[in-house]
Parts: C-alpha cells; structure tokens; sequence
C-alpha cells in the first residue's frame, strides 16, 4: 500500500518541487495554509506531515504538528523550516515532532531516506502492537477459563500480584494450569516485552539443572567445550518459570536460595559474580511445607519462594467451569479433526459435571479430544466419552431427558439453565440433592438460580 504524504509550505515552487520529488514513491497532496492543510487533515487520512515553521496568516508548523497529533490516526510529522537551530529542532521534537530538517541544507536523497526510515519505525511499532495483543490473547487472562469462585479469586490474585516484583510460589495438583498462570503473571507484568524463561526442574539431573540455570565455563566438567549461558541470564529483565520446584536438589537449592536474596551469582566453574534482573515465579505439585517437615527442600528457600501464595485449585472444586472447558476443547478439536459436530448431548454434559477429574483440566481436555475422534454424530454422546466418565452418567427413562441439550443456535449458558430446571424437577425440588446431582455446591446452585431468575421453580 502506497504512502500518503501532504506537504505545507507556502512557497509554490517549493511544494511543486517537492510534489516532483516524491510523486513516484508517495500519494503527495500539497497546501499552502495551516488552514488548507487542517481541512485536508481532517478529511484524509496522512502517513507523514511534511510541513515548514513558517506559514502564513502568522500560524507555525509547530502549532500545525500538535493539531495533528490530536488526530485518531496521527501522521508521522516532519518540520522544515529555512531558520534552523538547534534550539528550535529541540522545540520541535518536545512539541511533537519525529523529525525536523534545515531547508537550507536539506537534500532530497536525505529527505527520502528519512520519510523511509521513519516509516519503517511505524510499521515495526505496529507489528510490535499487534504481537503484544496476540501474546495478551494467549497466555494473559483471556486464555484461563473460568467463572467459578475458585477461578474468580485466582485471577483476582494474578492481577493484583502481577505488577509486582515478589515471587511467587504457584502450588497445585498436575492438571490444574500452574504453567498458564505463570505465563498470565508474566504477561500482565512491566516485564511482559522481555523474556519468560521456563525450566522444567524434574526433567533435568542435579548436575545438568545447575548447569541450565546458572550456565557454565569451558571445562567445567566432561563435555564442557565451550561456554555456557544460563536461563538466570537469558531471562535478563524478565521472569524466570522454575516448574516443579520441589525436584530441586540441595546443593542447586542453596544457590536459588543466594540469587533470590543478593541478585547474584556465578557460573559452575567460573569464579565471577553475575547478577540479573529476573523475577521468579516457581509452580509445584508437592506439599512443600510437607517437605520442609521432612528435612527434603529448605525452610529458608521455601520462605524466599513463597512470598506471595498462589493456590491453582482442582477441576473437582470447580466444576461450575467444567461445561465452559469442554466447550472450548470441543471447539479445537472439531478443528483439528475437521468434524462436524456442534455440542454434547445432555447425558454427556451431565456425567462430566459429575465426574471428579481426578487428572484435572488436562484430564478433561483429553476425554474431550477422545469424544471427538470417536463421534459419528453432529453431538458428542455419553458413549464417547471415556469409560471412566461414562460410568458417572445417568440413564434416564423419561425420553426427553436423552434429548440433546445443546442444540444449534443454543448458547451454553441456556444449556446450563436447562440442566438445572430438569435436575430440580427430577429430585422433586429439594435443591440440595440436585446441587449433588449436578456436581456443584448449594451455594453455587442459589447462585445460578438467582442468575437465570429460576429462584421460583
């Protein structure tokens, strides 16, 4: 797409030239007034304002530059003027201005090269937009589905810590999303345009974990060939992802505990202190106090870890969100697997939100791929789910209740107030039965019921 570019100067000779000039590479409109240029401003849409100090009628090209700077889409804004100073070129750029030219002295090969170059500037500034609200859709808040309490009060804890530089000590049960969370507090951070850095500790032996974070120098061990640089410094400015904490030796143990509390360092083999600007944030499956008790992970690292506690809680306790995740998995996998298929049936909704997900949202997210693969039908039904799930299903004899519950057109949320009305009626009102039926707390169900103005029925 071809640039626009309007030119202002009062002189004709000079915006002809000018026009000339750059006509070939840009789509150039010229005016001799602030006036003239404004009302262009205001109708077009410019890429560069090319503008000279001196205009008529006692107006500046300063004051032309910050009319549009208060545009919606400014223009890059470049100001000429044949009085050049270096006090004015201050001015100038203070005020607003990307660049500023002497006319005296101005040539058009140098001309052109800045409007190229100051147009590349903008693009890379765009790209790097773009990228940054592509990396907030994936790994910030968006991207960690739930609107239970448990969830609430997570995400709650993620935006409030997230500005932050504590460390934070992310436990929960495997399957329970540790490593989004991390990459969410990463995310909304200062620290969101530098690096995160993740280390999987318990893939990695004592010996090898030492060497991946803190680095090494040449012969520091067999093998060591040449120097090393370790994730401490190749997340410089970011944060550091330590998954599966409580793996961590004793002796690699002693020198997190040193970083976490000088900032410093030194490579295995090396004598040199280092230090770097990183944030960690560390996630672990295992009851570290528990640890602590035994004497297998330090007490005094365990307290530099957990500044700020961070619970990631289990499917189990959340099962409020278990139709939001299904649908979500169902949605890529009918993708992938280039299906057809719309929704679940209410026998399957049902015996997921029944289910205790004993292996959590990874568990879930792996019946669901399962289901996929195995329907023949446009709904996922009962009998595709894996046998484990099947089993907490329940076998209707009314017909209507082996009706599909999420139809085309049916937004899940009137899915879910279907399956609370059938579930009240089939236990005769009393809502605590049905509250266990459906697999959520009584709270959860008033909640619900106050939601979708069900609190009659």
């Amino acid at each position: 797409m071809i640039a626009s570019l309007l030119i202002v100067d009062d002189e004709k000779p000079t915006r002809d030239g000018l026009r000339s000039a750059l006509e070939d590479r840009y789509e150039v409109y010229v005016a001799e007034d602030a006036a003239s240029a404004i009302g262009l401003l205001e109708s077009e849409t410019f890429d560069v304002l090319l503008t000279d100090f001196r205009l008529p009628n006692n107006e500046d090209g300063m004051k032309l530059i910050t009319r549009a700077k208060s545009l919606p889409k400014q223009p890059i804004c470049i100001l000429m003027t044949a009085y050049g100073s270096e006090e004015l070129a201050v001015e100038a750029l203070k005020k607003g201005a990307d660049d500023y030219l002497a006319k005296g002295r101005m040539q058009i090969d140098e001309l052109e090269a800045r409007i190229a170059r100051a147009l590349k500037f903008r693009s890379l500034e765009s790209e790097n937009q773009t990228l940054k609200q592509q990396l907030d859709k994936k790994f910030g808040l968006e991207n960690i589905i739930g609107e239970s309490e448990p969830m609430q009060r997570v995400m709650d804890i993620v935006r409030q810590v997230a500005p932050a530089r504590a460390t934070v000590l992310i436990q929960g049960e495997s399957g329970t999303g540790k490593e989004l969370l991390a990459k969410a507090i990463h995310q909304l951070s200062p620290r969101s345009t530098k690096p995160m850095v993740t280390v999987h500790c318990a893939a990695l032996s004592p010996t090898l974990l030492e060497s991946e974070l803190f680095g090494h120098e040449k012969g520091a061990f067999t093998g060591a060939h040449e120097r090393r640089i370790g994730r401490f410094e190749q997340a410089e400015g970011g944060t550091l992802f330590l998954d599966e904490i409580g793996e961590v030796d004793e002796t690699t143990q002693v020198k997190l505990l040193r970083f976490l509390g000088e900032r410093s360092f030194e490579r295995v083999g090396g004598n040199k202190t280092l230090s770097a600007d990183v944030r960690v944030v560390a996630a672990t499956n295992k009851n570290l106090k528990e640890l602590v008790g035994k004497g297998e992970f330090r007490e005094d690292l365990y307290f530099r870890l957990n500044v700020v506690e961070l619970w990631a809680p289990p499917l189990r306790e959340r099962l409020d969100d278990v139709p939001l995740l299904a649908l979500h998995f169902l949605r890529e996998f009918v993708i992938e697997n280039s299906k057809t298929i719309s929704d679940f049936t209410a026998d399957a909704l049902e015996a997921m939100i029944r289910y205790e997900w004993p292996g959590n949202v990874r568990e879930l997210r792996t019946a669901v791929e399962h289901a996929v693969v195995l329907s023949k039908d446009e709904m996922i039904q009962l009998t595709d789910l894996p046998q484990s799930v099947q089993s907490r299903g329940v076998i209707h004899s009314e017909v209507q209740l082996n009706q599909p519950l999420i139809g085309k057109g049916v937004t899940l949320e009137e899915a879910e107030k279907q399956l609370i009305i059938r579930t009240i009626k089939e236990c005769r009102g009393n809502r605590t039965v049905a509250a266990k039926k459906i697999g959520i707390s009584r709270r959860t169900l008033h909640r619900k019921l106050h939601r979708y103005s069900l609190e009659g029925i």
